[in-house]
């Protein structure tokens, strides 16, 4: 599918008035969503721990994670947030499964949650615009 640009809300979990608009990029192959540590402490977003991650040019970088809301096409969520650099607006495939959307499987099936393959794509492409 590649890459698409998507407008989500997010808000401390704890705090729901601390808010912000952000345009996060999807389809990266990101596992979780990542957001500026500036930008999660603007928000009074508590880490809750450490965790390392992949990247893709393999190198192994060390993390704080904490827990937002995001909301996306209406449907809202807790998640997972990573504490990335400056500039880093990813929205995980984690994130967008707690919210309900799904990409296509390998197999082109329909997923866990019994919706075919065209229904999953529609509501993707309604919901993410191409970059």
């Amino acid at each position: 599918m590649g890459s698409v640009k998507v407008r989500a809300k997010v808000w401390n979990i704890e705090n729901p008035e601390l808010s912000r608009e952000v345009e996060l990029l999807a389809g990266t192959g990101a596992i979780y969503t990542v957001l500026p540590s500036s930008l999660l402490k603007e928000l009074n977003v508590r880490a809750i721990g450490r965790r390392k991650f992949k990247l893709a040019n393999n190198r192994v970088v060390e993390r704080d994670v904490g827990l937002m809301g995001i909301e996306v096409e209406g449907r809202f969520t807790h998640t997972v947030v990573v504490f990335g650099e400056e500039g880093v607006y990813l929205l995980g495939v984690t994130t967008l499964e707690e919210l309900g959307f799904r990409g296509r499987s390998r197999e082109g099936g329909s997923s866990a949650y019994g919706v075919a393959p065209d229904v999953r794509q529609k509501v993707l492409n309604r919901v993410l615009h191409r970059w």
